[in-house]
């Protein structure tokens, strides 16, 4: 299942993530991906992980063609000039001369001017052809606005916490509004289950009656209700049976009363850090080179 993009660029609805994941674990989980049949890899500059997505591509025997390759540039390297040496980082970690698509990894709020350059240097880098489409992650619908009043290209994605607990939608709803595809970031709730919480969407009784009505997992079927809104999802694993566990979820359709159920478990609660909080000071790390 593919979505277009606003650029008229197509890309994978489900993806394969690599958030946390330990680079020793990495190119091992994403030949497992590969092998699957996942054919869009997320993984991220700040993730520490880059070079070995790049080798389990390369050592797949498919062609650059076939692998929807997207990564994300870090605070620390934000401005016009450094996010251009972001992108020679990360394609160099990558081993590949065009990202299929490249994106800022959070809004800068207490430092906007500089998100701004970033998303510049984004632009100028889709001018030249490195990059095929360009997007963002973790903006809220005021970062949105406050982004197009000085930008000349929509972004074609915005990859933020969306899963049954944690919904947002007026994220989702500024996104459609302006033809920006929402790819959601912990698609199947796993921040749910080590935030220090007791409620967890994998024990969810309404999650778990549909899953069984339809003789799948609590995860296939919150991935089917993403496929089904036309969110992309990249889930992650290191566990080959879980890989493919999460890729297994084409053969099914939710009905509108079971996707309204899910719709229904929004708490509001939000999973990850939130996004004007995001500092240089709290969450400033230098990108290596290599």
């Amino acid at each position: 299942m593919d979505l277009t993009l606003n650029n008229g660029v197509v890309m994978p609805a489900l993806g394969f993530g690599v958030f946390q994941t330990p680079p020793e674990e990495t190119a091992e989980a994403v030949r497992a991906a590969l092998e699957t049949g996942y054919r869009l890899i997320d993984t991220a500059a700040a993730y520490g992980n880059e070079r070995q997505v790049g080798e389990a591509i390369r050592d797949s025997g498919l062609g650059r063609d076939e692998v929807f390759v997207e990564t994300k540039v870090w605070i620390s390297d934000f401005g016009y000039d450094e996010t251009l040496h972001a992108f020679d980082k990360s394609a160099g970690k990558l081993g590949v001369e065009t990202i299929d698509l490249f994106i800022l990894h959070q809004a800068l709020p207490s430092r906007f001017e500089l998100t701004v350059q970033a998303y510049r240097a984004l632009q100028t880098l889709l001018d030249e052809g490195r990059v095929r489409a360009i997007g963002v992650s973790n903006f809220m619908p005021g970062h949105l606005d406050a982004l197009m009043r000085e930008a000349s290209v929509v972004p074609a994605v915005n990859q933020v916490e969306v899963h049954p607990y944690f919904g947002q939608p007026d994220v989702q709803a500024a996104d459609a509004a302006r033809g920006i595809v929402t790819q959601a970031w912990s698609p199947i709730g796993g921040i749910t289950s080590y935030r220090g919480t007791s409620a967890s969407t994998f024990d969810d009784p309404v999650i778990g009656e549909i899953a069984a009505a339809h003789g799948k997992t609590p995860a296939q079927v919150m991935l089917r209700w993403h496929l089904q809104q036309s969110r992309a999802a990249i889930p992650k694993s290191v566990r080959p049976q879980r890989i493919a566990e999460n890729f297994a979820v084409f053969d099914f359709d939710l009905t509108d009363a079971q996707c309204a159920a899910l719709d229904a478990l929004d708490t509001g609660v939000r999973g990850g850090p939130e996004p004007d909080d995001i500092t240089l000071e709290s969450y400033g790390r230098a990108i290596p080179e290599a």
